[in-house]
């Protein structure tokens, strides 16, 4: 990374891995020679999910081209796109050679939630969101290529969501009560608290069929909280859904079988 930068490193409490912070408010590339990365794919496409416990290492794929072959990576840096601030720990790389001109190196990349609480000067949780990779790589005639904003991926903080339906069994044409709760990572205290004022979708599945459906979206209360009412028709299993924020990840409750009175 180059520009305007703020570093900040320590050891993590209990172990022996450093976290590196970062901050960039200047985004260039800049270097020497013919050596180019031609394609980045970070966690094979998905998004990468924090919670409050879990460690979470994760890779990213870096296609590294030269008419002189590929050495390898010599940084590796991740960070919000809009805030600057991250949070990630380089700990490994591996390359392999696809051709006389081009390798993929492939780092990884990892992440204890135990780190998160007071890592950056704000709220730790405007971190979650778009972040960008930068990267420095390196060919064998000596040619070097410093990266800025080879690739976006989304870190998102991970979120619980589940389903109650009562009564249980219900009368055919009765009313059941479906309620449940959706609530998210908080990378400050290391918890989970309900996430308000979210839709979530209300899925049904029948007894025998294959798939659910939606059949209704449901705001979450001040706490997370959901609740609504249908009629029972046919014995079946209900869930809630939540298709996740730019921020949050998407959830879906394990499913509630409710049965018919005979």
């Amino acid at each position: 990374m180059r520009g305007r930068t703020a570093r900040a490193a320590w050891i993590a409490a209990g172990g022996a891995a450093a976290l590196t912070l970062l901050s960039s408010t200047v985004a260039h590339a800049e270097g020497r020679g013919d050596v180019r990365v031609t394609k980045t794919v970070v966690n094979n496409g998905n998004n990468v999910i924090i919670g409050t416990t879990a460690r979470v290492t994760y890779p990213i794929a870096i296609t590294i081209r030269d008419n002189s072959g590929v050495k390898g990576l010599t940084d590796v840096s991740v960070f919000n796109k809009t805030n600057g601030w991250g949070f990630s720990d380089w700990v490994d790389t591996r390359c392999t050679k696809t051709s006389s001109t081009t390798s993929v190196c492939t780092a990884s990349m990892t992440i204890a939630p135990a780190w998160l609480p007071g890592s950056v000067p704000e709220d730790v949780n405007r971190t979650a969101g778009v972040w960008q990779v930068n990267a420095t790589v390196k060919a064998n005639d000596g040619d070097y290529w410093i990266s800025d904003h080879i690739a976006e991926f989304k870190m998102k903080r991970a979120s619980k969501l589940t389903t109650d339906a009562a009564p249980e069994p219900v009368a055919k044409g009765a009313q059941l009560t479906i309620t449940g709760k959706l609530s998210r990572a908080n990378w400050e205290d290391l918890k989970y608290h309900g996430y308000a004022r979210q839709d979530v979708k209300l899925q049904y599945r029948k007894s025998g069929a294959a798939h659910y459906s939606t059949v209704k979206t449901v705001k979450t209360g001040d706490t997370g909280q959901l609740s609504t009412k249908v009629t029972a028709t046919s014995a079946g299993s209900w869930r809630w859904y939540f298709p996740g924020t730019t921020t949050t990840a998407r959830v879906v409750s394990v499913g509630d079988a409710v049965a018919l009175k005979q």
